[in-house]
């Protein structure tokens, strides 16, 4: 098949396994504030970021083998395929088993880091049950990146959101009929290990020669080429941990586990978008990879300025959504209590925006492993971000700590990870970049404004105010954007494509 087709059959499968997950993840959130208190979903938030700390463990041994293996795969060559995945499962039970230890290790300090220990009961257990899940997530799951790499993440996806579809409707029965938190997150560590096991199952019948006994070693030049990535993503991998995974336990610090829960809502919802979003330009990704292997330097140009305006047009899109949506939803969806002040909004909605914006630089970075020439970038990062969200939080709170990822981001990755694309991958000026960067957020403020406007006509709260503001937020800004763009060629071909698939169904 060729790279096109196996990126839209990748994309429908994650779109719609998405769709659905969305969905039940916000039934079971509803059931779940029904039954548990706001602290408990700051307890999710909370040990989950803490663990995420731990998950630097895995020092991005992942993105360096998956991106060695784009070559293996397009050469069919076997042999390394399979030495490179022996070293990924070594490494790969090595991370879960250090996981497990430490995780438990930290168990008697859990007060270090919530504000006023909340009177919830056997809260190390369910600490506890957190680290056992965040260690088994490692064990049996390397073959994933195989499947993936190999242009076939809608098998990946199938399996994914079929055990997350489940889960979820388990939890939601175990909450109504129990009202516990412990048997509730004992489902998730028993459905994330079956699916790897059985994800692994399906490589091995996809991919037979893994089953195979004799394994040479890796060459000299892969084992150095993997060496020098990974050197190099430990610190894109610390860069990206703490500066995402440290806000729920400054707001846990600086503000109170009660805030936790609230924002463990939004950040439900922006996970959402995230893992949408996430998931077509990991479609793209693996297709980009072939191409990268294979294809002439303007092509790769090209093709990565399609990336860029999809991401635009997508990240602009749902940051305007956002904005207008957001608060409306929570209202009706759990209740007034659950709300955040315009302020913060603002700030979670631009921290979005900015983080949107550089996932074209980042997918297409990953897949052509230019790790290494800005390896260093992450430290300035995360100073700046510890800093300032500190600083800021302390006088603003949660809008505070959230402007300190905005400023770390833009003081830093908005114009380190384009220079670097740019000078080592695509080999062209990077003006070009920020000239469309530019064009696009401006766009996108004025889609954003138009929309705005309009918003205020609609009923100020209820169902039909929520339902008119989404029916504005779906057509307006879509239209605007389209005026703004049907003359480029970015627009022209992917309506091409889009022409394509309607003629062949």
């Amino acid at each position: 098949m060729s790279r096109t087709s196996n990126t839209i059959r990748n994309m429908k499968f994650a779109l719609v396994g998405q769709m659905a997950g969305i969905l039940i993840s916000f039934a079971s959130r509803k059931v779940f504030v029904m039954f548990l208190s706001a602290e408990y979903l700051g307890l999710d938030g909370l040990f989950s970021n803490i663990l995420s700390m731990l998950a630097l463990a895995e020092l991005g041994v992942g993105t360096a083998i998956v991106y060695s293996l784009y070559k293996p795969i397009a050469e069919r060559n076997f042999e390394e395929i399979k030495s490179l995945m022996r070293l990924y499962k070594n490494i790969y039970t090595a991370v879960g088993f250090f996981i497990l230890a430490t995780g438990c290790a930290l168990t008697p300090f859990l007060h270090l880091f919530i504000r006023d220990m909340p009177k919830i009961p056997y809260i190390r257990l369910i600490y506890l049950i957190y680290v056992v899940h965040s260690a088994i997530s490692y064990f049996f799951t390397y073959k994933r990146s195989l499947i993936i790499a190999d242009q076939q993440r809608y098998i990946a996806t199938v399996y994914r959101y079929g055990f997350y579809f489940i889960m979820n409707i388990e939890q939601i029965i175990v909450l109504w009929l129990t009202r516990s938190f412990i048997f509730f997150l004992l489902l998730q560590a028993a459905n994330t290990l079956l699916e790897n096991i059985l994800l692994s199952r399906k490589a091995d019948s996809l991919y037979p020669y893994l089953k195979d006994k004799d394994v040479f070693p890796l060459s000299y030049d892969v084992k150095s080429e993997i060496r020098k990535n990974v050197f190099a993503m430990v610190f894109h991998k610390v860069g990206g941990v703490i500066v995402f995974g440290t806000d729920n336990i400054l707001i846990s610090k600086l503000v109170g586990l009660t805030a936790v829960g609230i924002y463990s809502n939004y950040m439900l919802i922006r996970n959402a978008l995230n893992i949408v979003t996430g998931l077509i330009f990991q479609s793209i990704s693996a297709s980009f990879g072939n191409l990268n292997t294979l294809a002439a330097e303007e092509r790769k140009r090209d093709i990565f300025h399609i990336i860029n305006f999809i991401g635009a047009w997508i990240f602009g899109f749902c940051s305007i959504c956002l904005a207008l949506l957001i608060n409306p939803f929570i209202s009706l969806w759990l209740g007034e209590g659950y709300l955040f002040s315009p302020p913060i909004v603002f700030w979670f909605v631009l921290a979005f925006y900015v983080s949107g914006m550089r996932t074209a630089c980042l997918t297409v970075r990953d897949v052509m492993g230019i790790f290494w020439y800005d390896r260093y970038k992450p430290l300035f990062e995360v100073s700046i971000n510890i800093i300032a969200s500190i600083a800021l939080g302390r006088s603003f709170g949660v809008a505070g700590i959230l402007a300190g990822t905005v400023i770390s981001t833009m003081t830093t990755c908005f114009w380190v990870e384009p220079l670097v694309l740019y000078r080592h991958g695509l080999h062209a000026p990077v003006r070009t970049f920020f000239v469309r960067y530019g064009i696009y957020t401006l766009i996108t403020v004025l889609a954003g404004a138009v929309t705005i406007v309009l918003c205020k006509f609609t009923p100020p709260s209820g169902i039909m105010g929520f339902g008119a503001k989404l029916a504005i937020c779906a057509v307006v800004p879509n239209a605007i954007f389209t005026v703004c763009y049907f003359r480029t060629s970015e627009f022209k071909h992917l309506l091409s494509i889009a022409m394509d698939m309607i003629r062949n169904r």
